[in-house]
């Protein structure tokens, strides 16, 4: 339901996309495309999704009849039932279960992925041993594109049909358990790794009590060795489909399918709560340290910091607003003192509540701290060099969202003691003393009104001095603010009293308050950078400044040495010095690097700029009139009804008469053009082909078009071949203005510009380079308090399918409006629609967002662009697309250009061809349809203060649900568009580095140096460990890998290109008599020798992977001749 406040916008996006499809129809009705029509069909919500994508009459009205008094998964529910009983029309058993099963995951998905339609193949009925009949579902790859909840729960579904049509359960035998276990394991150690890694009696236990026969289609040439050739396996290939569904589906979300079921009331699932996996949180202790993000180490992707190291990155709870959506938020100054390692957008490999995030910058968060080269630790800021550290001792904060937590359903752990919840706990005690007076309470404190104002309303910003801060803890009694808060709890008691000691000694003869100079004496320096306290080095000597206030205060009292006997820092120096003290470093989150940010053009691969067989992959322009060459092609089949010509373009070359009724098929045998219904030729009885072969003179058609559309380019590149079902060829004229304006094409026919996802829901004017009097245009007519929009720093809240975009991508989107532009010109004869001239020509025009395991695309509204490499939109636009950011990127594509290009005969035939495409689109974002993640996003600009101390209980999400609100609770009202509020502010959403370091270093050694010196400059890392890991989990690897390729290896014939998995007795080709050449060499396999070996003696890496080295150093010499000279010796 779409609201009455945000009709007007709705209004003109949908005003905008009628505009843009009646030109797109207007170019398609001149009959030079596959089709007459548009191809992209657009659907309003969930339900016409659902219906375009099954073609089944009467689904849309239905599924909003159900979603408008039950929730999504019972819709699935009732859907199945009524299919089964026939409500949609009478099928046979197979054929009823096969539709409602697809019918099902795709109200499950939102009708966006492609998992529907091409991740189940098929459901059949078989038979067991016994002769009962059961219920089997055959999966394919495409499957991945659900989640694994609702992978899972088409078993579920599955098995609810089963009853439903009155069939007996599967029944296995030991030998299919047994080859489903051979299988998996074969697929993780060959192929790839699964979400979860479950032992073999998990599987084991799963598999005896599944109702219905999991199974599928192979999906790579893989194949089992044991449990071969099993009657009821069709294939001795990996189901890798299967395999995830059970895995990473029934089993790696056993505890919210069994959550589901248990809610709708289903039998026979109850086993699914005794499942045990090892991704468990908690341990007798608490919350475990866990190393899975360190497991796949990449070389030249440095490790930030151990499982829960101290030292590393510090948990802040809340949400920014550019934070939230699996998106985390830490300081730019982390990003400088890491060496610009992570830039905005970086995706980072997390240690909890998810598996990995995307990076953005939030400045109103704990900055690191550093011991810099000259001995002075400082709070770092954006200032600081990277050259100046010695050593990095604090990482600085990770902003997470209470949202995350919920979504991953990880227990909340304990919270460190911050500015929000000091400014919680001043405000709670005012309250309760003075009634909420703050005159009073300032009179009281003896501060001016106005200083305490500004801590309550604007904590993040505003914080007292060292004695403002203690005379507010002393006469309030509330613990001391953060900003003063050292890390006590990594001293012992002997450490304080040395550190009291030199102070004291100091001490004696100062005069001065507020600042101290103390001789440097190593013992006492290192106890400060243990506690994290800030200091300097000046002329020899060491300064404290305001923190000396501070550590008077704490440590000067006699009753210290009493104390001694209770261990606890905290504790000691709180009852000594009567102050309250909390900790501010508990919870550490332990990450690693993972992808860089992305902001770059979309292309196949090799690149191509017309989907039409060209013969070569480049065809050079400049020699055609030298020599016309022809090229022979297998495309489609159109027959005119007119003339009788046998062509593949749309309209007939001989008499004109536009080709669109009907593609045929062809005899090779004899030549024969016959129906496309037809499997067989009716005159010589031999199979059919869906295309023939043509001799095309494909230089004089581009030498012809050239001169027609006055264009001069250098080269086309085009596909050797197509892959589509009918080999239905793109238009040669639409590759030539591509290659014009240095343009590449995707699979479907679109122009794509892959960006990194990352969420948005306030904005400044100035952020975004869009003029005020451009923003008031396009709605923004008010700030996010409600005050006229006037200046530029004013914060905007954005327009849920309003998005910005990188600068990175200007030129491109330019060059491709221009490109349409001179399509709808030169081509179609219409008149041209962008008329972009400059940047600012691009706001207010429509794109497309669209993920790569979906098919379905979400309108947007350009209203800017950042200097960040990454699409900033809202969180509902990113979960429209079934996306959250955690470090993926999507494509976006300007919208007019789908609309006339985008072709379904363009797509490959093979299994997954759909995904990635822009087979439907959404016009009209409601939050309720939107995948449910964003749901989950707390909508507080502020936590209480219960909250914070909840959290060092480490209560499960759910059970604080009462203290903190979220977007569900908005859905289907009013607030649902401008629930989301913020708690973090941040200076810029472009602040901090651009590019990842990574993307600049182009050489792996300087990478892994890089990587290495970060290991050793961190306090938090082991380096050491990174060194084994990198040498265990990437290097060895990829060699060992490297040499069984070697001894695999084909040879290739220099002359004719064939090969032969054995060379031929005769030594050389048995075709052309040419040389043979190994397809792998020597060189591939000693690439990263060197740095194996430099690694491995620099680093006290564990004997067992140094004696790996060097067994695999005697098999390399032994294999080949030691003529590189001398290597280093390892043990």
């Amino acid at each position: 339901m779409i609201l009455s406040i945000n009709d007007h916008y709705f209004e003109e996006i949908n005003k905008k996309t009628i505009e843009i499809y009646s030109i797109a129809q207007k170019a398609r009705s001149k009959g030079l495309d596959p089709t007459l029509t548009v191809e992209v069909t657009l659907a309003k919500d969930l339900a016409e999704r659902v219906e375009g994508a099954l073609k089944l009459s009467g689904l849309a009205k239905r599924i909003r009849e159900l979603l408008g008094s039950i929730n999504r998964v019972q819709a699935a529910f009732k859907i199945v039932e009524e299919i089964i009983y026939g409500r949609f029309g009478k099928f046979t058993d197979e054929k009823t279960a096969e539709l409602g099963l697809r019918t099902a995951l795709a109200i499950l998905t939102e009708g966006i992925t492609a998992a529907p339609i091409e991740g189940i193949d098929s459901v059949r009925i078989k038979r067991n041993l016994d002769g009962t009949l059961y219920l089997a579902i055959y999966y394919a790859g495409p499957i991945r594109s659900a989640g694994g909840t609702e992978q899972g729960l088409t078993v579920v579904i599955g098995d609810y049909m089963r009853n439903l049509l009155k069939l007996d359960r599967y029944k296995p035998t030991n030998a299919e358990i047994e080859r489903f276990i051979e299988e998996l394991r074969a697929y993780e150690r060959s192929i790839g790794r699964f979400q979860y890694h479950v032992n073999d009696d998990v599987l084991k236990y799963v598999l005896w009590r599944l109702p219905v026969e999991v199974t599928g289609i192979a999906t790579d040439p893989l194949e089992v060795t044991g449990h071969r050739n099993l009657r009821r396996i069709e294939t001795n290939a990996v189901r890798g489909g299967a395999l995830r569904v059970i895995n990473d589906g029934v089993i790696g979300k056993a505890n919210k399918i069994w959550k589901i079921v248990s809610q709708l009331g289903l039998e026979g699932w109850n086993w699914l709560r005794e499942i045990k996996t090892d991704n468990e949180d908690r341990n007798a202790l608490g919350i475990k340290p866990n190393d899975k993000y360190m497991t796949d180490i990449i070389a030249g992707r440095p490790i930030l910091s151990g499982p829960s190291q101290s030292g590393g990155l510090r948990l802040r709870y809340g949400r920014a607003r550019n934070t939230g959506l699996a998106a985390v938020g830490i300081h730019p100054a982390t990003m400088i003192v890491l060496n610009e390692t992570i830039a905005i957008g970086t995706q980072l490999r997390l240690e909890r509540p998810g598996k990995s995030a995307t990076v953005l910058p939030v400045d109103t968060i704990e900055p690191p701290i550093v011991k810099l080269k000259n001995g002075s630790v400082v709070v770092a800021s954006t200032d600081i060099r990277y050259e100046d550290i010695s050593e990095i001792l604090f990482l600085g904060d990770i902003l997470i969202s209470f949202g995350d937590f919920l979504e991953n359903n990880h227990p909340l752990i304990p919270a460190g003691y911050c500015e929000e919840w000091w400014a919680e706990e001043l405000a709670s005690v005012i309250n309760e003393k003075f009634n909420g007076d703050v005159e009073k309470a300032s009179s009281y404190i003896g501060i001016e009104p106005g200083k305490l104002i500004k801590y309550l309303k604007n904590p993040l910003r505003e914080k007292p001095c060292a004695s403002d801060a203690l005379r507010i803890s002393e006469t309030l009694g509330i613990p001391l603010h953060p900003k003063y808060i050292y890390d006590w709890r990594k001293l012992d008691v002997d450490e304080i009293l040395i550190l009291r000691n030199w102070i004291l000694r100091t001490l004696e003869n100062s005069y001065v308050d507020d600042e101290v100079y103390l001789k440097i004496v190593p013992e006492c320096k290192r106890i400060l950078e243990k506690a994290l306290i800030p200091h300097k080095i000046i002329d020899n000597q060491l300064y404290l400044g305001e923190e000396i206030l501070i550590l008077k205060r704490l440590l000067l009292d006699a009753k210290i040495e009493t104390l001694s006997k209770l261990k606890d820092s905290f504790k000691i120096l709180s009852i000594a010095s009567g102050i309250k003290l909390r900790p501010k470093y508990i919870s550490f989150i332990g990450a690693r690097i993972g992808r860089p940010e992305k902001a770059k053009r979309r292309a196949l691969k090799p690149p191509v700029q017309v989907l039409f067989p060209t013969g070569k992959i480049t065809r050079d322009l400049i020699k055609i009139k030298e020599k016309y060459q022809k090229t022979f092609a297998e495309l489609c089949i159109r027959k005119c009804n007119s003339c009788g010509c046998i062509t593949y373009k749309s309209i007939c070359p001989n008499c004109g008469q536009v080709l669109h009724e009907n593609l045929w098929k062809y005899c090779n045998k004899c030549n024969s053009v016959l129906s496309i219904n037809m499997e067989k030729c009716q005159f010589c009885s031999s199979s059919l082909t869906t295309y023939k072969g043509y001799i095309i003179d494909v230089d004089v058609e581009i030498s012809k078009i050239m001169k027609e559309f006055k264009i001069n380019t250098k080269c086309l590149r085009g596909v050797r071949k197509l892959s589509s079902l009918y080999k239905v060829p793109e238009p040669i004229e639409k590759g030539l203005l591509r290659s014009f304006y240095d343009l590449y094409v995707y699979k479907d026919g679109t122009i794509r510009f892959d960006v990194t996802n990352a969420p948005l829901t306030h904005f400044k004017p100035k952020e975004i380079g869009t003029s005020i009097s451009a923003l008031k245009r396009l709605g923004y007519e008010k700030d996010f308090l409600g005050e006229e929009l006037r200046d530029e720093e004013q914060i905007l809240e954005l327009k849920i399918q309003d998005v910005i975009l990188p600068k990175n991508s200007l030129g491109y989107l330019i060059r491709i409006a221009n490109f349409i532009d001179d399509l709808l010109v030169k081509f179609y004869g219409l008149s041209p629609y962008y008329n972009v001239k400059q940047p600012e020509d691009l706001i207010g025009h429509l794109i497309i967002g669209l993920a790569p395991h979906t098919y379905s695309g979400v309108i947007g509204r350009i209203i800017g662009f950042t200097d960040a490499n990454v699409c900033y939109a809202h969180p509902y636009w990113h979960a429209a697309k079934r996306r959250n950011c955690d470090g993926d990127e999507d494509s976006i594509i300007l919208a007019l250009d789908a609309l006339i290009n985008f072709s379904i005969h363009y797509l490959p035939s093979k299994k997954g061809g759909l995904m990635d495409s822009v087979y439907l689109l959404t016009t009209n974002i409601n939050p309720v349809e939107v995948d449910d993640e964003s749901h989950n996003i707390e909508t507080n600009s502020r936590f209480s203060l219960e909250f914070y101390e909840s959290s060092l209980k480490c209560p499960e999400p759910k059970d604080v649900l009462n203290i903190i609100d979220i977007v569900k609770n908005h859905l289907e009202k009013q607030s649902q568009y401008t629930c989301i509020k913020f708690l973090h502010d941040t200076t810029s959403i472009s602040n901090g580095p651009k590019v990842n370091m990574y993307k600049k270093l182009k050489n792996i050694r300087d990478k892994v140096k890089l990587q290495m010196e970060l290991a050793h400059k961190i306090l938090a890392v082991n380096v050491a460990e990174v060194a084994t890991r990198l040498l265990s989990h990437h290097f060895l690897p990829d060699l060992i890998g490297n040499l069984k390729s070697f001894l695999t290896q084909k040879v290739r014939c220099i002359k004719c290109n064939s090969s032969y998995r054995r060379v031929p007795i005769s030594g050389r080709c048995k075709k052309c008599g040419g040389k043979l050449l190994l397809t792998v060499h020597e060189a591939n396999i000693k690439k990263y020798l060197e740095l194996i070996y430099l690694i491995a003696e620099r680093y006290k890496i564990d004997e067992y992977t140094a004696q790996r080295i060097k067994l695999i150093d005697n098999s390399l010499k032994y294999m080949f001749s030691s003529e590189d000279g001398k290597q280093l010796k390892l043990l």
